[in-house]
Formats: structure tokens, sequence, C-alpha cells
């Protein structure tokens, strides 16, 4: 009874499956119930918090971790789980500002989002310069893009699917408080601009269209205090314009046109895409976050589902709310970025009976019909973000392929790999890959088809 209640008395995001794990594991002898889809041949990597002394002030700022599933001939061949080795993972206290005032990039937790793009696997995290993997999860180091990059670079980059370009931004806490980025298909940075914005606002995501990049100025900016504490150092402003700006992808900052919006903030987009003169934005939006903490169980609202269109002649802005059900972590089709897609997926929230964040399931929409459903996984069993893993052939725009994401039985306190066929939404998954130790909730990842 005095352990249970230690640990009800510890912070949502050190406790249950939010808790860390110890052991980096390299297991080939994997059983699978179902069948793998023969066509999946490629690895699905996900990163995530994971605090290697147990400790942390938020769930966003402990050590990267990686769990990777190799899937290849109709079975999967291993899971390995490693720690991004970055600085911070020897010396948690280490400072990514000197008394001087110089900033490291390489000081980083490399904890969000992992990419492949220009042949590298990139470990991502905000404020920091990116970490380069190996196939199989181990670091090579921090990449600057041969020295060109002397900013952070964001978690939520870009890859447009029709020229491979890899589209990203820097925000930071001084000025210049935004950057632009174009990395070209091989690898090389051949774009930087300096964006004016309001302050420092936190701009976690981002989005392109086929001839945009849209920029959100939102009112989560930096606190100072809370800096000082060492925990997540963001806070809402009242007092901060909401605004969204549009630029030609290859554009500089007088080219970039600003639309006042409502005051809301957005963690993740699902997409973007074109039509005539409007611009299409669809995300997932909360109306307040973190106001006085940016504790993540104060309360905030609910992210729900919803749609801006900008007339990029008249100004005009329209806003409407096309889901109102808990949701975030969305995803298309990476063959659909930036462009007019059909289908979508998120992750379902909802409250735990202890009150904790609960990931409940995955929503599929039609955004052509308007058509939505739930997939879920059963009693006790919780989902991770949505990834879709396209049928080799496929028509881009099709729901042909699979949705992929890490499960958690709280029943068996293990883990497992979904793979869900999308066209068959609703239906026990087509396979489950059992794991060697849970996974705990993490953040963002990636399908890497094999090339």
């Amino acid at each position: 009874m005095a352990e249970s209640i230690v640990e009800n008395e510890k912070p949502f995001h050190l406790r249950g499956n939010f808790a860390p794990v110890k052991d980096e594991l390299t297991v080939t002898d994997l059983k699978v119930e179902g069948s793998i889809p023969p066509e999946l041949c490629g690895t699905y990597i996900r990163n995530g918090a994971n605090p290697r002394t147990g400790e942390s002030l938020h769930w966003f700022l402990g050590n990267g971790m990686v769990h990777g599933v190799r899937l290849e001939n109709g079975g999967a061949s291993w899971y390995r789980n490693r720690y991004v080795k970055t600085p911070l993972l020897d010396d948690p206290d280490k400072q990514r500002i000197s008394e001087t005032g110089t900033i490291d990039y390489t000081v980083s937790a490399a904890n969000t989002h992992v990419i492949r793009q220009g042949g590298r696997i990139l470990a991502l995290e905000e404020g920091a310069f990116p970490y380069e993997l190996t196939p199989e999860l181990e670091t090579v180091g921090a990449h600057d893009f041969e020295g060109k990059l002397d900013k952070a670079m964001t978690a939520h980059p870009k890859i447009c699917p029709e020229t491979g370009e890899l589209i990203f931004y820097s925000y930071g806490q001084l000025p210049p408080y935004l950057l632009y980025h174009r990395v070209d298909a091989q690898g090389k940075l051949v774009q930087t601009e300096e964006i004016t914005v309001g302050g420092p606002t936190m701009m976690h995501d981002f989005q392109i269209t086929r001839n945009h990049s849209i920029f959100m100025d939102l009112p989560v900016v930096f606190n100072l205090e809370l800096a000082l504490q060492g925990t997540m150092p963001f806070l809402w402003d009242d007092d901060y314009p909401a605004r969204i700006g549009i630029m030609p992808r290859a554009g500089k900052n007088e080219d970039v046109k600003w639309f006042e919006v409502e005051p809301c903030y957005v963690f993740h987009t699902l997409n973007a895409w074109e039509e005539g003169n409007e611009v299409i934005f669809d995300v997932c939006r909360i109306s307040e976050v973190w106001r006085g903490t940016s504790d993540m169980a104060s309360g905030d609202g609910v992210q729900t589902l919803h749609r801006f269109t900008f007339d990029m002649v008249s100004g005009n802005v329209k806003e409407e709310t096309l889901d109102e059900r808990g949701m975030d972590f969305p995803r298309v089709a990476d063959a659909r970025i930036g462009l007019k897609n059909r289908y979508g997926y998120t992750l379902l929230f909802g409250a735990g009976g202890d009150g904790d964040p609960a990931f409940q399931g995955h929503l599929k929409f039609d955004m052509e019909t308007g058509r939505s459903g739930i997939q879920a996984y059963g009693p006790g069993i919780s989902a991770g973000e949505p990834v879709f893993a396209a049928a080799p052939g496929s028509d881009p725009d099709s729901d042909e392929g699979w949705v992929l994401s890490y499960l958690y039985d709280e029943n068996q306190n293990q883990s497992a790999l979904a793979i869900v066929d999308a066209q068959r939404w609703g239906e026990d998954p087509v396979a489950l890959i059992h794991l060697p130790q849970r996974v705990p909730f993490g953040f963002h990842g990636s399908y890497f088809p094999d090339l």
C-alpha cells in the first residue's frame, strides 16, 4: 500500500506507462499474433521522453529514446530501443546556454520525432540540432547540415512528397525569434530567412502546401521565470495576438501574408493544401492552454479538429470545427503532405479514471464524405500516434495501406506493435507484434519503407 501511495504522488509523466524503462534491448525472437503483410518491408521507429534518472520536471523534457521494429518477408526481424546519445544523457544538468550567453545546440534531449531525409535518419527536438541515427538506432551524432545550421531545428519539419525538400524553421527566446529553412532533396541547406513574429512564441508545428509555407504566431510565449525553474518555459498570454502567416515556399519575410485568427493554440497540424485562391489548413486546435502553469494536467481544454480557410486575395478567414471529440497526433499519408488529402488519422483522447491523459484509440476521417470511424483496441488498451504505411504501388490519396501504432495493455503491463488494415477500419488488427518490454507513451515516429 505504501508503494502505491508513493507511486500516485508522482506526476503523471513518471508513473504508469508514462514512466521510463531502464533497459536497452535487441530482441529477434518476437511473438506475432495474426499475419504481418508481406508488403511491409521497412522499419517503424518512434521517439519519446525516457528520463534516464527516472526524474524530470515535465513530460516534454526527458531523454530521448527511440523504439523500433524491423518488418520484412512477412515477419518482424527485430525490436530495438536505444537512448539518443546526447550530452544530456550523461550529464542531465548540462546547460545549453553558457555563462557568457553562447548557445550549444548539441545539448539536446532529442526526444520528439524521427524522420528520414537526404539519406539520413534524424532524431529531433525543437530546441537543438537534430541527431543522426543508424538504421539500427545507434547514435551517429549531432547534424548541422555541414555547418550551415546555427540555430535549433523544429521537431516538426515537412518533407515535400513532390520535390523531396525538407522544409523547417527555428524558433527561440531571443531575436530573431523565427528563422525559416529549406533543405534540398540531397540534404543540403539552401535557404535561411528571418521571419518577423510578435515575440518569443512557442511554434511547435507548422505546415506546407505545394507553393506555400504556413507559420503559426500564437499566444503561448516564453516565460523567463519558468525557464529559471528548469521546467517547460511557456505560458498563455492574453495580450499576444493570434496570427497565421502564409509565405511562398521560396519567399522572404516581406512576402508573408498574415491573417488574424481567434485566440487559440495548435500543437499539431493535420495538413494543408491549395484550392484556387484559398489555402485550407486543418489542425488540432485548443482554445487555450497553459494559463498560469505549463503542467500538462492543468485542466486545459479539449483539442478538436479545426479548419482554417484563408482567401489569399481578399484576406478573409473562415474558421470551422470539423469534429468536437478530443484528439491529437494527427497524420496523413506522407505522400499527401501539402496536397489535398482524402483521409486523415488522429489519436482519440480521453481522461483515465485517475484523471491522467488516456489514449483511447484512433480516429479515421474521410474528408470527402465527412464520415469518421473509431479504431478501438479493447478495455485497458491504449494507443499511440497513428502512422500510415502506404501499400507499395497504391494510389497516393487512397487508404490502401496500414496504420502502425504501439499499444499498451494495462491489464498485462505489456506493449505490442499493432498493424491495422486502413481499409478494414474498426476490425481487429491484422497483426500484433508482442514486444519484450513495455513501450512508454511517447511522441512521434515514422515508417521508413526500404528504398
